[in-house]
């Protein structure tokens, strides 16, 4: 493992408030929209970063939700004075269908909220400041929203700092992405980037050692591959890494799998590669 020699970082926060361009069913950038799903909606309710206007519960799950929501709605005004307590409404089971995507599975609940402030690069560099040991998780090109919510909820579950995606390629944080987060998304932050070499680059200069996991790669993954602060980068389920990204990393290596199969699905490679690096630091 080198190590990297700290450099002065400099820069600004981006404006946490995107432009306002209506509702949207799907998110995106707009001034509000659905999100839906039990630990979703709790997650969202219990944020401060959030303001939920509409709790709306189905009526045949009411008994089971609502003091759920309640607790979630008074814990939030306990540390936040300030905040509003969410409007909820009890409705039919087919109008919460009629309110979201067809294939939406939203188990009784959905919330009306605002989006999320927009993380940056330098708000990563702040939450490793002291850290001997810390990961972050960079997906190239990664392209489905449950997918991507997927790797969320194991990035939290293991301690990551962060998710870094592609802007131009990868979705906005929708309800699907949240639903398969499973909560993640109001405890990690997801950072979108205009050019991923360039921020590998950067995270290098914070002493990260960047780890690329492609599937062509002659070093396996070991227990001491990711000791100390790393990134992890996954490429695309089918496409793998770009040129460019392999080439920027510091290092690649396989997950030793079988022949018996081509390769693993992006959550599941960041699984395994999140608890190697668990193991790695303990």
């Amino acid at each position: 493992m080198v190590k990297r020699k700290k450099q002065h970082r400099g820069g600004a926060k981006a404006d946490a408030d995107g432009p306002d361009i209506g509702p949207s069913r799907t998110g995106g950038k707009a001034q509000h929209y659905w999100l839906y799903g039990v630990h979703a909606c709790l997650a969202a309710i219990a944020n401060p970063a959030r303001q939920v206007r509409r709790v709306v519960i189905a009526t045949q799950n009411v008994d089971t939700i609502e003091a759920a929501v309640c607790e979630a709605a008074d814990a939030i005004l306990e540390s936040h004075p300030q905040a509003l307590r969410p409007h909820i409404e009890c409705r039919d089971r087919r109008e919460l269908d009629a309110l979201l995507p067809r294939d939406a599975v939203h188990q009784g609940i959905c919330v009306d909220a605002t989006p999320l402030p927009h993380p940056v690069i330098e708000d990563v560099f702040q939450l490793a400041d002291g850290k001997n040991s810390a990961c972050v998780l960079v997906l190239d090109q990664a392209t489905d929203p449950r997918n991507i919510g997927s790797v969320m909820r194991t990035a939290a579950a293991f301690g990551a700092l962060a998710v870094i995606v592609q802007d131009k390629h990868a979705p906005e944080i929708t309800g699907a992405m949240a639903k398969a987060a499973s909560g993640a998304i109001e405890r990690l932050p997801l950072v979108r980037v205009t050019n991923l070499a360039r921020t590998l680059d950067q995270l290098k200069q914070e002493e990260f050692w960047t780890v690329g996991f492609d599937g062509h790669a002659t070093d396996l993954l070991t227990p001491k591959t990711l000791a100390g602060r790393n990134v992890i980068v996954l490429g695309a389920e089918g496409a793998g890494l770009r040129r460019l990204t392999r080439e920027t990393c510091d290092l690649l290596v396989k997950i030793p799998i079988t022949e018996s199969v081509e390769s693993l699905n992006l959550s599941n490679a960041a699984a395994i590669a999140m608890y190697q690096f668990v193991q790695s630091n303990a």
